[in-house]
């Protein structure tokens, strides 16, 4: 039919709301995700019907259609867009074994309870051991509810009022105009900055300390890279100057990564001489959003039991995913960042003539991939991806599942290094329905 306004007569054909709400579908729905979703799913229905953009008695399936899987507003995204830790789309996934974890976790739970004495007990002790046995130098761990609260906790338990010596080169920007001098400051400490853009030594760290200084802070400039004339100084040069040497890594790896031998792992930064780190847990750790603190024992327990700790402490599902994703298996961010190429090219190739068979101008192409997430800045991953007609892409981000990727020299090309395998079919569904 046509989209013109549907006549007085017509709309009369349209069932009324509570007629509708008592469909045995939308009925389900109401118990399982709230009858305010599911009535504003039937109200957006009629009024679609009222439009003329669908016929009255298709209403009540056009609700079902539109419902959302669950009661949050949040929906599922297949990531093709190459970059394996997306900010926007929540950085690391997490693996089955830390969604398993979140799912137990989300009842009651012994979080901050001893069940053989009944009595209460240190708040996610079990995922601190996990941490620690990862990172054997660390002699104990706190967790935060992001990096950057990592470093905010540190500048405050350790130097408010104080002084921070960090390099000029290394006051970074994380992301979302958030800035590393604008962060510490707001602590209450000073910065006290040392050489210059490109080049900082020892002897300027050296001529910096003194009794105002809290700590020295090294941070690694995760998202972006800087060559040529250029002089750093490594954590193992200032460990000797007499105040704690903080290093902040951010992308969150607690060992070395040898596909990523230029991104710092926590274990390096403590052999090195580092009395504390910080690092972000959703990222190359695949973990959910939290952050890491890693070191000495009186220092992280200056830190842990500071005030400002409280109000920067993660709930028990965190907790949970982070355990799950230290102790279990090979995380979604570790498969996609091993996958093989040659199996990347022959999915690429699979999907592309399922595509292709369905109608669709699908190729499969060679791709570059990113990290992503602030991390490994500049490193390219070599992959495959079936790339399509540029008016795909929007198309696809308002599907169901969302489907993003991105647009590449006129073409829509959806990267399958940051789809795991088993989404496979889902990606062919998603595209196919393009054609329907």
């Amino acid at each position: 039919m046509d989209r013109e306004a549907l006549p007085a007569d017509g709309r009369r054909r349209i069932a009324r709301t509570d007629v509708l709400l008592a469909d045995p579908r939308l009925a389900e729905a109401a118990g399982r995700i709230g009858r305010g979703v599911v009535k504003a799913a039937v109200v957006a229905a009629q009024r679609r019907a009222r439009a003329g953009e669908i016929p009255p008695d298709a209403v009540a399936d056009a609700a079902v259609e539109a419902l959302p899987p669950t009661a949050s507003g949040l929906r599922p995204v297949i990531n093709a867009t190459g970059v394996l830790l997306h900010t926007n789309l929540g950085r690391a996934p997490l693996s089955a074994a830390a969604r398993d974890a979140v799912a137990v976790a989300s009842g009651a739970t012994d979080v901050e309870l001893d069940l053989e004495t009944g009595r209460r007990a240190r708040r996610g002790r079990s995922a601190l051991a996990a941490l620690l046995e990862r990172v054997p130098r660390a002699e104990a761990a706190h967790v935060v509810n992001n990096g950057a609260a990592a470093l905010v906790l540190a500048a405050t338990a350790l130097a408010a009022g104080r002084e921070i010596v960090i390099s000029r080169g290394e006051m970074v920007e994380i992301g979302d105009g958030f800035r590393i001098p604008e962060l510490l400051a707001a602590t209450g400490a000073r910065l006290r900055e040392v050489g210059t853009t490109n080049r900082t030594s020892p002897d300027d760290y050296a001529a910096a300390v003194g009794a105002e200084t809290g700590f020295i802070l090294k941070v690694h400039p995760s998202n972006f890279r800087m060559t040529g004339f250029t002089r750093g100084a490594d954590v193992a040069e200032l460990t000797g100057l007499g105040v704690p040497v903080v290093a902040d890594i951010g992308s969150g790896l607690l060992t070395p990564e040898p596909l990523l031998p230029d991104e710092p792992d926590a274990a390096s930064m403590l052999k090195a001489g580092a009395h504390l780190v910080t690092a972000s847990g959703d990222k190359l750790l695949g973990g959910p959003q939290c952050g890491i603190v890693l070191g000495g024992e009186d220092l992280v327990r200056r830190l842990a039991r500071h005030p400002l700790a409280r109000a920067l402490r993660v709930g028990k599902m965190t907790l949970a995913a982070l355990e799950a994703t230290v102790r279990g298996p090979r995380t979604p961010t570790e498969e996609a960042l091993h996958a093989d190429v040659e199996e990347l090219r022959e999915r690429a190739g699979r999907l592309a003539a399922r595509l292709r068979d369905a109608g669709l101008d699908a190729r499969a192409v060679e791709s570059e991939a990113a990290v992503g997430g602030g991390g490994a800045p500049g490193v390219v991953l070599a992959s495959a991806a079936v790339s399509l007609p540029e008016p795909c892409a929007p198309r696809l981000r308002r599907g169901a599942p969302a489907v993003m990727g991105r647009v590449e020299d006129g073409r829509c090309l959806l990267d399958l290094r940051s789809v795991p395998p088993d989404q496979d079919g889902d990606l062919a569904e998603a595209v196919q329905r393009l054609t329907r």
